[in-house]
Parts: structure tokens; sequence; C-alpha cells
């Protein structure tokens, strides 16, 4: 829930100081720092659970804490690519990617019922999927909208 409140309220206040600032809301350049702020948000957590989150990845994944530290430094990468206007758009791309291969460990987590903060499995089980799997489909269509699409009709 956190990463979609950081996202919406991310993205409102941009909204909000770039119509202060220019007097037009800068919708693309909002979408892009929400989005941003979230990916840094949630590497963050990589950082601080990364035991928890290491539980998250399915058994056949190799080097479970290593992957934990990279996906967020790739996460960091991505936010700070959404940013950049002459790197969005293969940013974008490969955030879809990226988005679309992490779902099965957020599915492989429900399934065990792991809670990354605690590094338990006592979490909230296969009801977080009603939540999570939309989540993931939102960020991937927001990323495209505002780092694919819109970067695509600027450059015709």
């Amino acid at each position: 829930m956190e990463p979609l409140i950081i996202l919406i309220a991310a993205f409102v206040l941009s909204l909000i100081i770039s119509k202060l600032i220019t007097r037009q809301p800068k919708l693309i350049l909002s979408g892009n720092i929400a989005m941003s702020a979230m990916l840094f948000f949630t590497a963050i957590g990589h950082f601080v659970y990364p035991a928890g989150m290491a539980m998250m990845l399915p058994d056949f994944i190799p080097f479970k804490l290593g992957m934990v530290y990279f996906t967020g430094f790739v996460e960091i990468a991505a936010a700070v690519g959404l940013l950049i206007p002459a790197l969005r758009y293969w940013t974008g791309v490969l955030l879809i990617l990226f988005f679309i291969l992490v779902l099965p460990a957020n599915i492989n987590a429900a399934i065990k019922q792991v809670d990354l903060k605690n590094a338990s499995y006592t979490g909230k089980g296969l009801s977080y999927l009603w939540f999570r799997v939309p989540l993931q489909i939102l960020f991937i269509v927001w990323v495209w909208y505002f780092a694919i699409r819109k970067t695509n009709e600027r450059s015709r």
C-alpha cells in the first residue's frame, strides 16, 4: 500500500509545484517524478529488509541476498533514468520488463505468506495478490504512459 501512496502523493505534489512555478502543470514530468519517488522508496526496502526480501524469491533463484541488493540498485538506476529525458524511453522499456520479471517473486511471497519486514512467514497470504497484481499492472501502465508513450509522441 505504501508504494501506491508514495506514487499518488508525489504525483499530486509535483503537479501542484510545477503549476505554481510555470503556471502550467507538467503532467509528464510529474508522472516520472512520482514513479522515481516510488522506486527510491521501494529500493530502500531492499537494503533495510534484505532477509525478508530474499524470502520472497522462488527456491530456484540462486544468490538470493545478492539478487535483492542487485534489484535494489536496479530500482535506483531506473528512478534516475526516468528523470533524464534522453534516457527516459529505454528506462521505461526496461522498467516494464523489470516489473514483469519481479511479479513471480510477489506471487511466491503471497503463497508463502512472507512478511518481508519481519522476515517471517506470517504475512497476508494469497489475499495480498488481490491488491498486488493490479498494483503491478498500474505500475506497468504508468511507466508506459509517462515514459514510453509520451516520449514517443514528442519525438514525432
